[in-house]
Formats: structure tokens, sequence, C-alpha cells
């Protein structure tokens, strides 16, 4: 059963509703979506007993302003330290918390990292577009968060609180590492490109929910830097004819003509996407069955 959950008081900068993406259709090119951040979005729901796939608000850089409309909910913040208050006090993230009637959550700014997931316990009633709940806005695919909506929930039987262990809470630094899956077109690049790509540290130049630029030494492409088009994955890092890496994320387009050097595995794609401009990035070669085991250990994780 739906209910009048929250009214917006206040977007927020880069406020949407997002879950895991609009998976099986980019053969139809139809954009994926979905959070940039899946490891501080699946730690929000478990948080508050929902299922890790249950879209949530997802808030970058300067979130909502939100007014509770129903008795009371529960609900969980995870992700880039957004410095979420309550009724204007400070209130701890990465654990569950009980709100009431009236209460006003608010997220003035990240201090450190770009984006946190705002779960509720039962979830946001949002209409599915292609399997998802996940809004992109370039096409108006889902449903956009204005002003002054009213933004509704499903209801569920009580939960009790729960917090993430310690140990298991990430930081977000501004020069990160991040493991990388070498290829498909390593014949674009010379040995020495090849060899810089894994030793150089770049800088985010610019960046948003479709990708990162970087900027560094360039790295040179063999002939004319383009190939047929190729489907690109999360985390696909694209060479174009100016040498400088091009990471694309949750809302890339679905081919593209560039070289990819390297894809990012998903357990670390969440560091890069939280950089922000002026953020460092280093490459780390790996190889495919250790970011299938890298995956698996991110999903143990523990909740008390």
């Amino acid at each position: 059963m739906t209910y009048p959950l929250f009214i917006v008081k206040k977007k927020g900068l880069l406020t949407s509703f997002q879950d895991s993406g609009r998976l099986g259709y980019q053969a139809k090119g139809v954009v994926v979506s979905g959070v940039m951040d899946s490891y501080s979005f699946e730690q929000a729901n478990r948080l508050v007993g929902n299922d890790r796939n249950e879209a949530c608000m997802e808030m970058g850089l300067i979130g909502p302003t939100l007014q509770l409309l129903a008795d009371e909910a529960m609900i969980a913040v995870c992700g880039a330290n957004i410095n979420p208050r309550l009724n204007g006090v400070a209130f701890p993230m990465w654990k569950s918390i009980k709100v009431q009637k009236g209460d006003v959550l608010s997220f003035p700014g990240t201090s450190e990292g770009i984006y946190a997931y705002l779960a509720v316990r039962g979830g946001f009633s949002v209409v599915e577009v292609l399997g998802s709940k996940s809004y992109y806005n370039k096409a108006n695919i889902g449903t956009a968060i204005h002003d002054g909506d009213t933004l509704y929930g499903q209801k569920l039987s009580t939960y009790r609180n729960r917090f993430l262990s310690q140990k298991m809470i990430p930081s977000f630094p501004k020069e990160q590492t991040v493991r990388v899956i070498p290829g498909p077109h390593e014949k674009h690049f010379t040995n020495d490109s090849l060899q810089r790509f894994f030793s150089t540290t770049y800088t985010v130049k610019q960046t948003d929910r479709m990708g990162a630029r970087l900027d560094g030494q360039p790295l040179e492409v063999v002939g004319s830097g383009d190939i047929s088009s190729d489907a690109i994955p999360f985390g696909g890092i694209q060479v174009p004819r100016n040498g400088l890496p091009l990471v694309l994320l949750a809302d890339r387009q679905t081919t593209g003509g560039y070289p990819r050097i390297g894809t990012i595995i998903k357990a670390d794609i969440r560091k890069l996407a939280q950089l922000p401009p002026g953020g460092k990035i280093r490459f780390q070669r790996t190889t495919l069955e250790e970011a299938y085991k890298l995956n698996s250990c991110s999903l143990n994780t523990t909740t008390e």
C-alpha cells in the first residue's frame, strides 16, 4: 500500500531516484543509468531491511530538503559525507534511524566524496520503466524529482535499528588507486603508452554521471584512433584522439568508437565515481579472476 512519505521543500543539486540500472536494453540503445556507488547504495538498503536493489534517492554534492508526511519512517543515509541534518541537528550516516511526522531532513553539502544515498524502509513508490526506477535526465526516462513534489512510499512492517560495522565504512580520499582489467583494444596503443597508463597519476578534470575526463600525460594512439563501435561497460576507459583517458560511468552511451584501454573492476568503480574535480587517480593492473573475488568480498559486509 502506498502512502504520502515526503514533501520536497528543495530538490538539491543532483537528486534523483536510482537503483542498479535499466539492464538488458543496451542493444536497443537504452542507457543503463543506475547508481554511481553501488556499495553505498546497497548498504543503505540493507540497513532498513529492503531488497538491496530497491530504489534510493541519490544525492550529489548538495542534497534536498524533505519534510516527513508519514506518521513515522525508518531511513538510512550512506555514501559521501553529505552532513545530514534532522531538524537542523546532525545525525549519523551508515546507521538506520526513525523519523517522525513533521521532521525535516536536510543535506547541506558533501565534505568528502560526491554521491550519497537515502534509503527508506519499504522503498519509494516510483513507476518502473523497462524494469527499473532509475531516472535518466537526458531522455526523461523515469520519475524526476521537483521542488514541491509529494513523494510516496510502500508500507512495510517495522524493523529494528541497525548500523554498519565501522571497519566496513569506506572513506573517500581525493587520491585513489583503482584496479583495471586491460583491453580489449591494447593493439591500438604503443607499448610505451600501455606502460605509461599504469604508472601515471591522472587528475580528474571534469566529472558527471556520464563519465570522468582525466588530465595528465597523453597516451599515444596507433593509427586514426577510431574503432568500429563497441559496447561500453560501466568503468570502461576510452582514449580519444587527444590521448587523455575518459572513464564512462552510469549514464554512459551504449556504444563508442574510441579504443578501450581497460575497464575498472566493479569493486573499485565507486572510488572513481566519488572523486571530485582535482582528485587524483592511478590505475593498477589486475585479472578477471581477481575482480570476481574482490566483488564477492565486497558483498560480505556486516550489519549489527
